[in-house]
């Protein structure tokens, strides 16, 4: 990949220059993964849904590679509770969701949601967009490094209920995985990891590039965690 990266005044493109190598299975699996190796809930081909964005910013903290994740409030219609990646639904002015809009809401909203400063995030891929059907969301997975950190952390109490990052040695021990049964009957994978259960659409995508990227463990599958009826 030879794209560099622009201003968020510019253009905003892609690179991979200056990723460590440690991230060279993340961009292999963004550069070679179908929708249907992610997620079973792919857009409406009519082209319904709401156009968002997340970002997937990986950085390196004291314990080695790790991700970073938010809380979202609970008083939120939508996913109230739950921790995500941080991201949103695309503004207008964050320009052509075709194009590089989803670059520019995953940025504005992990500023808005986390303080976290866009200028040290190299954006390096993005994965196939998925579909969130509660929420009728459709959603661009940004992938970003971290290369120059900045201090991240409620921004505002109504959105946004904590900040935190997840080792990834976290989300590879087999002692934090799980499997979430919702009360309907759904089952997907979960994690237990920073006091909290990641599930959902969140823990769905960690898991996928988990296992493509060739960092899963084995673990066992047949230990489940029961959601509330109000997830």
């Amino acid at each position: 990949m030879t794209r560099t990266s622009g201003t968020q005044d510019g253009p905003l493109t892609l690179s991979s220059a200056g990723l460590p190598d440690w991230l060279a299975p993340i961009l292999r699996v963004a550069e070679t993964v179908e929708p249907t190796q992610l997620s079973r809930f792919l857009p409406p081909e009519n082209g319904s849904g709401r156009q968002s964005a997340v970002l997937i910013l990986f950085g390196e903290g004291e314990r080695g590679p790790e991700l970073l994740l938010m809380e979202r409030a609970g008083s939120l219609r939508s996913h109230p509770g739950q921790p995500s990646f941080p991201g949103g639904a695309l503004d207008p002015e964050d320009g052509d969701p075709q194009g590089d809009g989803p670059l520019r809401a995953a940025l504005r909203e992990a500023r808005e949601e986390t303080g976290l400063d866009p200028a040290g995030v190299r954006l390096f891929g993005v994965l196939p967009r998925l579909y969130i059907p509660v929420s009728r969301f459709v959603v661009t997975p940004v992938l970003g490094w971290w290369r120059e950190p900045s201090p991240v952390g409620v921004v505002d109490p109504n959105e946004t209920a904590r900040v935190f990052t997840v080792p990834v040695a976290d989300l590879t021990d087999p002692a934090n995985r799980a499997t979430a049964v919702h009360p309907s009957g759904h089952t997907g994978p979960a994690f237990l990891v920073e006091s909290a259960l990641v599930w959902g659409f969140t823990a769905g995508v960690i898991d996928r590039l988990l296992h493509y990227a060739g960092w899963e463990r084995p673990w066992d599958r047949g230990k489940q965690v029961p959601l509330d009826w109000r997830a």
